[in-house]
């Protein structure tokens, strides 16, 4: 153990030359993965989570033969790590043990708009010594936004997941709505179980569904999802569905969510 602490000092990433380029990264949870994959050079990742493959990561392709670890202070420093990043991944004591092994731990913010995403992906992208690339992934982001709010359509539009949930202000999934010119139909803030009454009795102009690539209605015999009025709304509002990988963490992707609706309500 001694020499593998010993070793978490070493080994930056060389450009041809010898100089210093990257810090060796490893990451900690599904969201931080995207970050360390978009933004740090392949040769710089020390590891990734190991939900880093599945289908939900947006950048699951990339992952393919990159090391995947645990969350726990071993399985980390053996991969010599120097910068460790993380958004809900590891908790406080794993923390605090990297940090007095001498490796950098970033922990990025739970956006909750736009532009706490800007925010983080300045912050990774400081942080792995590559401002630029971080730069250019916002303006890319900024650019699908500024289609997608060219000509809002304003629809009076509720969010569904299969397990019966919606999302109301406060959460991303709300910024994302509103990104794409649609108004939300769920005005009670943070996420919630979609009201059956409300929705039979003041249907929204349409339905915008999440992670039904990866579940279905008939996952859980008690999900409210499975009622008769859900069903009707399904069949008869469904503007668009978007996949769990646009969804699973507050990133500059979900800009692709939000063009994919305003393209949708407008046709």
């Amino acid at each position: 153990m001694r020499r593998l602490v010993a070793a978490t000092g070493l080994g930056l990433v060389l450009t041809a030359g010898g100089a210093a380029a990257a810090p060796r990264v490893a990451s900690l949870d599904p969201c931080s993965d995207q970050y360390v994959l978009a933004l740090s050079p392949r040769p710089a990742v020390a590891g990734l989570s190991f939900r880093a493959r599945d289908g939900d990561s947006y950048l699951k392709d990339q992952a393919k033969g990159l090391p995947m670890r645990r969350a726990s202070l071993e399985s980390v420093l053996a991969e010599r790590p120097q910068l460790v990043m993380r958004t809900w991944g590891g908790d406080a004591g794993l923390v605090r043990r990297l940090q007095a092994h001498g490796v950098r731990v970033l922990t990025l913010d739970e956006a909750r708009d736009f532009d706490g995403v800007r925010a983080n992906v300045r912050r990774a992208a400081e942080a792995v010594g590559d401002p630029a690339r971080g730069e250019a992934l916002i303006a890319a982001m900024d650019a699908k936004l500024k289609t997608a709010a060219a000509r809002p359509s304003f629809k009076r539009t509720a969010y569904l997941t299969p397990g019966g949930a919606t999302a109301g202000p406060g959460v991303f999934v709300d910024a994302l709505l509103a990104a794409a010119g649609l108004r939300n139909a769920e005005t009670r803030p943070g996420y919630r179980v979609l009201s059956l009454e409300r929705l039979a009795l003041e249907p929204p102009q349409a339905l915008v569904l999440g992670f039904f690539d990866a579940f279905s209605l008939d996952r859980s015999w008690w999900s409210p999802a499975r009622s008769a009025v859900i069903r009707t709304a399904v069949r008869q509002r469904v503007m668009a569905s978007l996949p769990g990988a646009v969804l699973s963490c507050p990133a500059w992707f979900a800009a692709d969510g939000v063009l994919t609706l305003s393209t949708a309500a407008r046709t």
